[in-house]
Parts: structure tokens; sequence; C-alpha cells
């Protein structure tokens, strides 16, 4: 006797029976629940799940499309595996290099030795990506012992791939499959092939950009976005990491299983103590009154701008940092989003006339007090003890997020420096799967949280979508406005924000809908060596990341 059992479809709120051993394919093709495009995964019981999973017990499930950030996560990471099976097919000497996001798309080397591909094999390529997606392929995932994946990787070229299984002490290894290219990959990929109907592949700087569609309207793509600065800033670190041995989470674990984690922390901060007094040279040379530290959440702005403010010393400058969150209007002042909840991202959220009334007056040699945001009156107060007036060897110095718009003042602008500072993750999972800085960020925040708000993983990950669409409007449409980037983030990191993180994710109750980016976020995380607490302790109280575990000789 066959073994029925219940499915909860959320997309139609209906309850339906199958046979023990359906797959989601085909619950989806039965039911056929309307989406805005092509079903490329579903959550279930608040698990993603790829659609060849097969169910064995009632479920609640979830069918999703590209306009779900999970959707767009397979979405991506499915085009990049198609990107791989057209290199070994039609380039077979060359080897893919999936690297960071840049541009609205996804920057990737292909190479053989030479710098770039020239057009005729950039189309061939995206002509073979054509031709698999017509074809309609189905993706195939097996799990075999992590000794045969290992020695699997290293026969078709995976070096970093390889090294990575052999760095994470793990019995077993999924191993994803197209025609007969293996690849190893932290979620879902889409069905098949013919899911894939959008892409773009243009030459760009020294190898290609992988282009992808707008979530909410899957037949256009993105808009394609000149981000030069940022560019250059990923180069930078990407021949540091290479200098250092370290382009990879395989070659940063295995440093780290060799005794070599102090040195690893040792380099990455000296780096960073070398890029804050380049900065303070540089605005001291451009002879700036006004220095302004913009970048998303958990960037690392408030640490940088102490550190910049030191360095500024070191030059005989006196600095005065302002945060601009407290020229906030009063809260019932607030601006609302398009959920009706006060949206603190919107630079209208700035009292804008009286921050400019108050940086002219400084500007100007006269004093000037400060306010003070009070965030649980949402009011603000002024303090005898906040006034400011600026002399010859002084400096502003302000962060806050919208320290790049344009909007925000009305200071000519040969008084003013602009920083753009972020996490810029660097290093890759490996050859083919690349680190999202928002990842970075967001298990900063949540260790932050946690540590200072007394935030739950569960809370931080609920408000985390709402703080991305604020940084879309608000931050990253003026981030080449910058005079220079820093880049926060630390080779090293990960591998020390682990074990604060894992404990605040496995608390996010499995009935949350938080529970599938804990999940993620757990899987991710765990791909990294954690570094001892002897080799913790040399982490200076002055870096960036004690802004986040603690312990930082910093007032915040």
């Amino acid at each position: 006797m066959t073994t029925k059992i219940k499915i909860k479809c959320s997309n139609t709120n209906t309850i339906h029976e199958y046979s023990a051993g359906t797959t989601l394919y085909d619950v989806y093709n039965d039911l056929k629940p309307q989406l805005s495009s092509s079903v490329l995964a579903a959550i279930v019981n608040n698990e993603l799940k790829e659609l060849s999973y097969e169910l064995y017990n009632p479920k609640i499930v979830e069918f999703i499309d590209i306009s779900h950030p999970d959707g767009m996560r397979t979405y991506i990471r499915s085009l990049t595996f198609l990107l791989q099976v057209a290199v070994k097919r039609v380039l077979p000497n060359h080897r893919l290099s999936v690297q960071h996001s840049v541009s609205k798309g996804l920057y990737c080397e292909v190479t053989n030795g030479k710098q770039m591909l020239d057009i005729s094999e950039i189309n061939e390529l995206e002509a073979y990506m054509k031709d698999l997606i017509t074809k309609d392929l189905k993706f195939f995932k097996t799990k075999i012992p992590t000794s045969e994946a290992i020695e699997l990787f290293r026969s078709n070229g995976y070096r970093e791939k390889a090294l990575l299984q052999e760095t994470r002490g793990k019995f077993f290894t999924s191993v994803y499959w197209l025609n007969d290219v293996p690849d190893h990959f932290y979620g879902p990929l889409v069905h098949s092939t013919g899911c894939l109907k959008k892409f773009g592949l243009s030459a760009y700087y020294q190898g290609v950009l992988l282009m992808f569609p707008k979530p909410g309207n899957p037949g256009v793509l993105q808009e394609y976005v000149i981000q030069n600065k940022m560019l250059q800033i990923f180069r930078e670190h990407k021949e540091w990491n290479e200098i250092l041995g370290a382009k990879s989470i395989g070659n940063i674990n295995k440093d780290i299983q060799s005794g070599r984690a102090t040195n690893l922390i040792q380099i990455a901060e000296a780096l960073h103590e070398k890029k804050y007094a380049r900065i303070a040279d540089k605005i001291v040379e451009k002879k700036s009154q006004v220095v302004f530290i913009s970048g998303p959440s958990s960037s690392g702005k408030t640490t940088s701008a102490k550190r910049i403010a030191i360095q500024l010393q070191v030059a005989k400058k006196r600095p005065h940092i302002i945060e601009l969150d407290n020229y906030f209007v009063d809260r019932n002042n607030t601006p609302k989003d398009e959920n009706g909840e006060y949206d603190f991202e919107s630079l209208h959220a700035i009292d804008i006339e009286l921050f400019n009334l108050h940086l002219n007056d400084l500007l100007e040699g006269k004093e000037v007090n400060i306010p003070r945001f009070d965030f649980i009156s949402g009011t603000r107060k002024f303090f005898d003890n906040d006034r400011i007036k600026m002399n010859e060897n002084d400096i502003l110095i302000i962060e806050g997020i919208h320290g790049l718009n344009p909007e925000l003042i009305t200071v000519s602008e040969d008084r003013i420096f602009r920083i753009y500072a972020s996490a810029l993750t660097s290093v890759s999972v490996d050859e083919n799967n690349r680190i999202p800085t928002t990842d970075n960020r967001l298990i900063r925040r949540i260790v932050r949280d946690a540590a200072t708000r007394g935030y739950s993983a569960t809370d931080t990950i609920r408000r985390w979508q709402s703080v991305r669409r604020g940084e879309d409007r608000n931050i990253f449409p003026y981030q080449e406005n910058a005079d220079i980037m820093f880049n926060s983030s630390l080779i090293y990191e990960l591998c020390i924000l682990r074990k604060y993180v894992e404990p605040l994710l496995r608390k996010v109750p499995p009935s949350a809908p938080e529970h599938v980016e804990a999940l993620r976020l757990l899987k991710f995380i765990g791909y990294f060596e954690n570094i001892d607490v002897k080799d913790e302790e040399t982490i200076p109280p002055t870096s960036v990341l004690r802004e986040f575990i603690g312990k930082s000789s910093f007032i915040y």
C-alpha cells in the first residue's frame, strides 16, 4: 500500500495528498501555483530545497521565483555553473574565476595566461550557454565521500575547491552535475537550464561581466552601473590576498590549521593601519576641512572615523567626530516607507536645514552646540559640553550613511573629502563561489546586535531586507562619489565571527520564517576554521572587528 502524505501549499493556501517520495517538482506541476516568473526552488518547513527534493512527511511548501531573495541567489548560483560548463567546453584550456559583485553583475575572469578574452570568445561562451538553456538540461546532485570529492575536483583542475573540502573535515560532500561537469555550491540550483532564460555576458575590465535579471521584472536585465572605484578596491585586495596565499577559504583554513592564525591577523591589521594613514595623508594634502564617512550597515564606519581621527592627530590636525544620526528629525516627523513604517534610512529622516546651518557656522569659525539624538524619546537634546568651535588646524569628521549624497550639503566641494567604507569581502569560497559582502555585514550585525542591543538573530534577520532596501536607495547609488574607498573586511574575520554567530543562529526557531536564512548562514560560516582564543587575543583593541565582538579601546 502506497503511503500518502499531506502537503500544504502556501502559494495556494490549500492542502493536498501525495504519495510519499513525490518530488517538489511534481507537486508544482500538479498545482501550478501562480508565480511572477519561473519556479526556481521551494521553502519546505522553513528550509530552502531544490525541486528534486522528495517528500516523505507532511510539509508546508512555498514555491519561490526570482522575486524572492533565495530565488535570486538560486538563479545566480545556477547561472555561474552554466558559465563554468561553457568555459570547460568552449575554452577547455581556460579556467573560470567568479570574483565579486560589481556594476549590477558578477565580475569573472577566464584565463589561460592571457589577460583578456576577445569579443569572439565571449560571444562563443554566450552562444553555448544559450544552447544549454534551449536544451533544458537537468541539474543533478549526488553525495559522495569527501575523499572522492577531493580527487574529483583535483582531476578537473579545481584546486581551491579540493582544498576547501580537504580543510572542512566532513565525511561526505554534495556534488552538482550538469552533463559530466561537477561543481560544489552551498545552496540549491534550479531544476534545469531552461529556467535561466535571461542573462548577459559582456567584456569587462580584464574579464567578463555576468548579468542577470531584475527581481521585479525577470524579462529585463539589471541596468549596468559604472563602478570603477569599487572595482579598483576589489582588485587591490585580490592582489594582497594572492601575495599572502589567501585567495580562498581553503587557503585560510590551512594557515589556521598550520598554526599561522596570528600571522594572518597581524598582516591584515597592518594593512588596515597603512590604509588609514594614507587616507589621513590625502585629507591633509587636499586641505579638506570636512570629511564625510559613509557606508552601509555594519561596514565599520564608526571605528574607521576614530582611527582616521588618530592618524589626523599624528599629522598635527585636531579632528572633531560628529555622528549624522544626531541630526535625526523628531520621531513624529520621520518619513514612512511603503509599509507605513518609520524610514530611518531616508535622507529626509535627517534635519538637513539644521545640519547645514551648523556646518556653515563651524566653517565660519562660530561656536556650535551639536545635538544628541535620544533614541528612547525620539527627540534631539542639547548639552553644554557638546559645543564645538573650529580653529585653523581643526577638521570635522562626519559619520553617517548619507555622507556621499550631494543633496545633504550646501558646502563648497573643495572643502570636503568623502570616504566610502564597506566590508568588501575579497576572499572567495573557491574558484566559482564568491562570498557576498552582504553576508559578511549581516553576520557582523547579528553578533553586534546581540551583544549591544539585546536583539536576537531572528530580530536582525527580520529587519535585514528593510535595511538592504534602504541601502539600495540611499547609499549604493552614491558610492562612486567618494574620493577614496576603504575596505573594512579582514581576511581572518569570519574565522573569528563563526564562534560568536553560530549559537545565535541556532536559536532561530524552526517555525520562524527567518529560519531559512539562519540555516543558509550556518552552512556558509561552517566552511571557516575557528581561530582559538589565544590567537583571538592578538586582535588589537583598535581593530574594526572589535566594534562587533567587543573589547575595543574606543567608546561607541
